[in-house]
């Protein structure tokens, strides 16, 4: 069954936990058949839905010390419900990566070996997916990587890939930049402008996809890490700083001006009630000072050995903010909304404001910010205790730290936006022409580095057109292929026919899918009527019984002489199920050579906080010029919901198909004959095998 849909099986391996993603899109022979103009010009379109992800605690790097027990304790849950979402059939040819990250790369490397050793070992002993070589399917993966994967997934989704002509920034630019923090660490990823990227070009990678008629689609990118600046390891310094610089002998408690007023924890965070001998932070609720001292954990003293640098003393190319708009996800969204925003509140990120917000709420007693917070949903107090410390380190890292503009006090650069005024004033309220918003979603899709992930995998698998066949990947911004490219991991060895078996059971699965999207009450009715139908028409000469016997009866209630009527009467629907006896072609692709490439890095910390939704990510790639609206909502069918509106919903090589056409033989039934002969009657030829619709 569903010959036509490609599988991926893919687990973010992150510092809090691990989570589960599976994405499908159409074999690629089939999407070709199936694509209109805008489609060839566009990347796969990926689908997932809510139910095909799933997260668990803890991450991976707890097993460094027994990493024997990572399968059966850790993984197998996991793997579960991946069973239960593909079909058996589709298993064997369902690639499967694992892919860990900043809470793996804090371990040692012998810890690190064993444990994807063993990650390995258990997915072929218990699994048929597709594991051609641990060492690209399972592996530790770069930030720098991680930010890569998550600037496609961003760009895919919002349609800076596909529709360039609808997100031009000015000075030729088209792109968004990608900021991602997670628990231990923060990665950057963007295009940088023309004049840039000439300067500082062998600091760039060079990222090669390909749209559905095989045509390339290269972008220079500019990526780079932080490990230890993401939010959980950024308290730790801070309360390592604090106990260094602060503490004083025999002293049990130690003032924290980034804890609420009155909030007492241990120096993990947990809070303390009633006395304890060990050492307790008592917050003070003054949110200027946790500003104050967050900011030198930035290292902004750090010398800096190759100009430009951020922070830390580490190098990036001059961001152009009038053109680089860059959205932020994980921490960037979860700090920003959480309890000081509604998760759904689409209004543009505005530094004045934010900042109002969080002194509103951090110089608040912990008393009545607890009282509150179980008001309206128990599972917010750790989020609650831990807000002001993350706003602070947000804000440093932002404005301090990356140079964020502080819209609403500083003046915001007016770039050059080729759009027109109705739109424009559209997107700048929502923050489309901002130098950052924060966003979880886009047009109900998660924004995760593992659909980056997936959408090179995908790109790789269409055939290239014969001038260009260079692999899908990235490596350094070299002509051609470098030493260190990293291959998309994928082949174009395409499936080139379907039968008629696939017609039928791949449009079974589709109707089934609508209905469960629908909720209806009579499902299950309406599944045992479906496939009791499917089962006696399955056959092509079943078909032709039915289609003679009821088009007798229907020529006979005709009156003689009466004129066919046209539209969708039953021989119309009935040519669509059965053929017609006019000469068919069958558009036959080209044959291509099958590569074998090898698989590439990529990774994403935590974000535990966003339910994944389902639904087509195509549409937020070719929408136009709306802004996010970001939303924790379930996964719909997004093409349904495609519209001119910005990409930005925060709620979320050319194969040529040189075709020969192949003439199908058309026999006539001969040896046949009817019961009554009529010399009227012309005896019909066979029918083609049936058209993909």
């Amino acid at each position: 069954m569903g010959k036509k849909w490609r599988w991926g099986v893919i687990l973010d391996a992150g510092s809090s936990g691990t989570r589960l993603h599976i994405y499908r899109w159409l074999d690629a022979s089939k999407a070709l058949k199936e694509a209109d103009e805008d489609d060839l010009h566009s990347l796969p379109a990926i689908e997932t839905k809510a139910k095909w992800t799933k997260k668990i605690r803890p991450g991976i790097s707890t097993f460094g010390d027994h990493p024997e027990d990572v399968g059966s304790e850790h993984l197998q849950e996991l793997i579960e419900r991946a069973l239960d979402i593909i079909p058996d059939d589709k298993h064997a040819d369902t690639p499967v990566f694992l892919m860990a990250t900043a809470g793996m790369r804090l371990l040692p490397p012998t810890q690190q070996r064993a444990v994807i050793t063993e990650t390995c070992s258990y997915f072929r002993a218990n699994t048929r997916f597709s594991l051609p070589d641990c060492d690209t399917h399972i592996q530790v993966i770069p930030g720098e990587t991680e930010g890569l994967y998550g600037w496609i997934a961003a760009n895919y989704l919002l349609g800076g890939f596909d529709n360039p002509e609808g997100h031009a920034h000015g000075k030729s630019h088209h792109t968004y930049g990608f900021l991602d923090m997670g628990g231990a660490s923060a990665q950057i990823a963007f295009a940088p402008n023309a004049t840039v990227a000439e300067e500082h070009g062998n600091d760039l990678k060079l990222l090669r996809m390909r749209s559905l008629n095989g045509a390339p689609k290269e972008y220079k990118v500019f990526t780079s890490t932080w490990l230890g600046f993401g939010v959980n390891q950024a308290r730790q310094r801070y309360v390592n700083a604090l106990v260094d610089d602060f503490l004083i002998d025999g002293e049990h408690e130690l003032p924290d001006p980034c804890l609420p007023k009155g909030l007492r924890t241990n120096q993990k965070g947990e809070p303390i009630q009633g006395s304890s001998d060990e050492l307790e932070l008592v917050g003070t609720g003054e949110f200027d000072e946790c500003l104050r001292r967050t900011k030198p954990l930035l290292g902004k003293d750090m010398p800096c050995e190759d100009k430009p640098c951020l922070f830390n003393g580490q190098h990036v190319p001059p961001i152009d903010f009038d053109v680089n708009h860059f959205v932020g996800v994980s921490e960037y969204f979860h700090t920003t909304h959480g309890v000081f925003a509604n998760k759904n509140d689409d209004t543009a990120y505005d530094f004045n404001m934010y900042q109002k917000k969080v002194l509103e709420f951090c110089s608040q007693r912990w008393d009545d910010i607890e009282a509150n917070v179980e008001a309206r949903k128990k599972d917010h107090g750790k989020e609650a205790q831990e807000a002001c410390f993350k706003a602070s380190w947000l804000i440093n890292v932002l404005h301090e730290g990356i140079g964020i503009p502080r819209y609403g006090i500083e003046q915001t650069p007016t770039p050059g936006i080729n759009v027109t005024k109705e739109i424009g004033e559209a997107a700048k309220d929502k923050g489309f022409l901002h130098p950052f918003q924060a966003a979880d979603e886009i047009n109900k899709i998660e924004i995760s580095w593992t659909l980056g992930k997936m959408v090179l995998y995908a790109s790789g698998q269409i055939p290239p057109q014969d001038n260009y066949r260079l692999p899908v990947g990235f490596g350094s911004n070299v002509k051609g292929v470098p030493s260190d490219f990293q291959h998309a991991g994928s082949s174009f060895n395409i499936t080139s026919t379907f039968d008629e078996e696939d017609d039928w059971s791949d449009t079974a699965e589709d109707l089934i899918d609508h209905a469960k999207s629908k909720s209806t009450s009579g499902f299950f009715f309406f599944l045992l009527i479906f496939l009791f139908i499917a089962f006696l028409l399955r056959k092509r000469d079943r078909r032709m019984r039915l289609y003679g016997k009821v088009n007798k009866v229907l020529r006979r209630r005709r009156r003689p002489g009466s004129p066919r009527k046209g539209g969708l009467g039953f021989s119309n629907i009935a040519h669509k199920l059965f053929g017609n006896g006019a000469y068919n072609y069958e558009r036959v692709l080209e044959e291509g050579d099958v590569d074998q490439f090898e698989l590439g890095d990529a990774s994403s910390d935590e974000g535990d906080h966003s339910d994944s939704s389902g639904g087509r990510s195509r549409v937020g790639r070719s929408s136009g010029l709306a802004t996010p609206k970001l939303n924790m909502g379930s996964f719909d069918d997004l093409k349904k919901h495609a519209h001119p509106g910005n990409a930005f919903d925060r709620s979320g090589m050319v194969v040529r198909t040189e075709s020969r056409e192949r003439l199908f033989p058309q026999m006539l039934s001969a040896g046949r004959r009817s019961r009554a002969p009529s010399p009227t009657r012309l005896k019909s030829p066979l029918m083609s095998p049936l058209a993909e619709d």
